[in-house]
């Protein structure tokens, strides 16, 4: 092994060191994906992974079951498209400075907040890291251009777009590599904006389904993250819309929820009944073709300070 990284880092310098972290991050990703497929394919107990590390299972768990969690998404990429909503125009016009031109879609997924950029008339640089989601977003928003990458690694220039739009991905990153991350590609005076889509719970029926999604995961999404240095001038709000979709839709939208998709096969088949039968019983909803379920669009935006 000392051979090996004596290869990498040669006579050192910043060109050793450059080497070194580009090999110690593609192992990373290595590790997370043998650790995702693992857990997938229910193989290895939090506690084995530990061990296997060379930490505890609550080490392990807090350093990739999120990881796990996001990496899940590619296999429900088509259940995903289907049943996620779009978000509001307003959203767009919200988190988009007046001005801006190019724009990237950071963790853009399908494209469901992508192409309503590309509506917008901007020029829109997408970025996704699950090879299936990239599939889904290049078919559906061919105007785009498509890249493979994370919020910790964009693949674009320095100072290369005028507004970096994250919807229903930030939650996922990790801030600290992030957000540097982020204002490397943003010319100064740039905008970050941040969206979720959260479903209202004040519609009884919402509530009721909710109380059913969260029976496997009880965690809650921060949707008012803080951004901190280089980023100020924080704005929030709020945008309450309704999305029409079907029965066949709405069970997308469940089956395409990170937690879902990582229950083991008949857990999973058993939540995914029980909200059938919220469909089939619950007086607002039953004997309904199309279904209307009520959203709360939260919006963060911040400017990008070069001083």
């Amino acid at each position: 092994m000392a051979g090996i990284v004596d290869d990498i880092a040669g006579d050192g310098g910043l060109d050793g060191l450059r080497r070194v972290s580009e090999t110690i991050t593609e192992l990373e990703s290595r590790r997370t994906r043998m650790i995702d497929q693992l857990r997938r394919e229910h193989r290895a107990s939090w506690d084995e992974i530990g061990k296997a590390c060379g930490m505890t299972r609550q080490g392990a768990t807090r350093r990739w079951s999120r990881k796990a969690h996001a990496a899940s998404f590619g296999e429900a990429a088509g259940a995903y498209e289907r049943g996620r909503p779009s978000y509001p125009v307003s959203a767009v016009d919200w988190v988009v400075p007046r001005g801006a031109r190019r724009v990237l879609d950071l963790g853009a997924g399908t494209g469901k907040f992508t192409r309503l950029l590309v509506d917008a008339g901007l020029d829109v640089v997408a970025v996704e890291p699950s090879e299936q989601m990239r599939d889904q977003l290049t078919a559906a928003v061919p105007r785009a251009a498509v890249f493979d990458g994370s919020a910790e690694r964009i693949p674009l220039p320095d100072a290369d777009v005028d507004a970096v739009v994250v919807a229903q991905a930030w939650h996922w990153v990790d801030p600290k590599i992030a957000v540097p991350e982020v204002a490397r590609v943003l010319r100064p005076g740039g905008t970050l904006g941040l969206v979720w889509n959260n479903r209202d719970r004040g519609e009884p029926w919402v509530a009721q389904l909710d109380t059913i999604l969260r029976q496997p995961a009880r965690h809650r999404i921060d949707t008012e993250p803080d951004i901190g240095e280089p980023f100020e001038q924080l704005e929030r709000t709020e945008i309450r819309w309704r999305h029409r979709l079907g029965r066949a839709e709405l069970l997308d939208m469940v089956a395409s929820r990170s937690y879902i998709i990582v229950l083991p096969e008949q857990r999973r088949r058993e939540l995914l009944g029980e909200v059938g039968e919220l469909l089939d019983t619950h007086p607002d909803l039953k004997g309904r073709d199309e279904i209307t379920l009520p959203y709360v669009t939260r919006c963060t935006r911040a400017v990008y300070s070069s001083r």
